[in-house]
């Protein structure tokens, strides 16, 4: 099952895509500047900076392409060449990020990932860095045919609607749980504390419920545990939260997840198997609590390494300039909540 295609009205993507190499497997247009969200005018959503990702097959050839059509996009980095660009973009979530760039009349940030690396993180929540931002709505503006990378699209959404059952009580409603998938990406994310506005989950979900239903329906009408009422707009959930279907939510988990969850359970010395260690946990009155841990370690590392990253793949003007816009925008939040 392919993600949806931006419809072809959206001519302002298209526009900028033509900038780019085209040797694409997959782009994709994501954030504030694409879907409204709670608290934020029309007009100010609309001035905000355009958000893309790009998989390629071969990052070495794409950024030599990209830095012979679009060289002033780089940092000091460009003067090392696109082997040492990719070395660089391999560490902390395995993108790479060019920000505040003009292009078109707007301002726009990029980054590029290999499909294999993506491929890893919507499978096996690697890092949950981009597989986290296709938990929520985004725009798809190209996908080509690669059926193992569309394997993964849909794999990673059911992963998020496993971990989000783990984790919430048994009933629940349908805001809930677009909510609990929200912040999967967020937890542990140390940018929630300084750089981004601590109501971000919600206001993603608040004035995107269609978006959400619409990513998310076909998994939750065939998932046994949930009445989706699609016709209606309505979730009727109730979560088996015995020992045996938790454990069997757990067995379901990506593998990084499960490995995460099984260090922070397992003594040290102690050598017992995963699935022991998650039969544990599936006992565990806390699960719920165990599973978001393991998902902020994940986050965290990966967080902390790519916002390093930053001061070499944007330099140090553009990393103070966007750091200073992300403190505006926490500050603004944090000033509405207590008005």
């Amino acid at each position: 099952m392919a993600l949806p295609v931006l419809s072809s009205s959206a001519v302002k993507f298209r526009r900028v895509l033509a900038h780019f190499p085209q040797e694409l497997s997959l782009a994709f247009a994501y954030g504030s500047g694409v879907f409204r969200q709670a608290g934020a005018a029309a007009e100010h959503s609309e001035k905000n900076m355009l958000d893309f990702v790009f998989a390629v097959d071969d990052s070495v050839t794409w950024h030599m392409m990209n830095l012979l059509k679009n060289k002033s996009h780089y940092s000091f980095l460009k003067f090392f060449g696109p082997k040492q660009i990719t070395s660089v973009q391999s560490y902390g979530a395995g993108i790479y990020y060019n920000t505040l760039v003009p292009c078109n009349g707007m301002m726009i940030k990029y980054g590029v990932i290999s499909t294999d690396t993506l491929i890893d993180d919507l499978f096996h929540w690697k890092t949950l860095y981009v597989a986290g931002r296709l938990q929520k709505p985004v725009k798809i503006l190209t996908q080509n045919e690669n059926s193992k990378l569309q394997a993964a699209l849909v794999s990673n959404l059911k992963s998020a609607v496993t971990a989000a059952f783990l984790m919430l009580p048994e009933s629940f409603s349908e805001e809930d749980l677009y909510m609990q998938i929200a912040g999967l990406s967020y937890s542990g994310d140390f940018r929630m504390i300084i750089g981004e506005d601590r109501s971000k989950v919600q206001n993603i979900v608040k004035l995107n419920i269609p978006h959400f239903q619409k990513l998310y329906s076909n998994i939750l009408q065939d998932c046994p545990q949930v009445v989706y009422k699609h016709h209606l707009g309505r979730l009727e959930a109730s979560i088996d939260k015995s020992p045996e279907g938790q454990f069997t939510q757990l067995m379901a988990l990506p593998k990084t997840l499960q490995q995460k969850i099984t260090s922070l359970v397992n003594p040290p010395g102690k050598n017992r198997d995963v699935e022991e260690i998650l039969l544990q946990v599936a006992h565990d009155p806390d699960c719920g609590f165990v599973v978001h841990q393991g998902i902020s370690g994940i986050v965290r590392s990966s967080s902390i390494v790519q916002s390093a990253k930053t001061i070499l793949t944007a330099g140090a003007k553009k990393s103070v300039i966007y750091s200073m816009k992300k403190l505006y925008k926490m500050t603004k939040g944090w000033l509405k909540k207590t008005s």
